[in-house]
């Protein structure tokens, strides 16, 4: 569930609207290992590759904009989208594994609440 929450924080930052998370987004910037980040580096062409080596780190906001459209050209929302969706699916399916009732419940409730959020 960890890297689950990781993955949909990395998303919220860059893709997320701030009037509903709380924050602006400052990964790209900042230039942390995201989960977008590695997905668009496994992706990209060796040309994209350089546009992240040119903008990915750098708090210019045609760099961000950059990168975020980037992100847009290899697809990583709907990437993410999926991704989401079947991680659900399979933590679902290893809880349903769990012995013991209560703990069932309370993990797929748990799920339930951070399955698609957008805070």
């Amino acid at each position: 569930m960890n890297y689950y929450v990781q993955m949909q924080d990395d998303f919220l930052d860059c893709f997320g609207d701030p009037e509903v998370t709380g924050k602006i987004g400052t990964d790209i910037q900042d230039g942390k290992c995201t989960w977008l980040a590695v997905v668009c580096l496994q992706r990209a062409t060796s040309a994209q590759k350089e546009i992240m080596r040119e903008c990915y780190g750098k708090n210019d906001p045609e760099a961000i904009a950059r990168i975020k459209q980037l992100y847009d050209e290899l697809s990583l929302p709907n990437t993410y989208a999926t991704y989401e969706e079947d991680s659900c699916n399979v933590i679902k399916k290893q809880i349903q594994q769990i012995p013991g009732r209560i703990h069932v419940e309370i993990y797929l409730k748990i799920m339930n609440q951070i399955y698609r959020r957008e805070w």
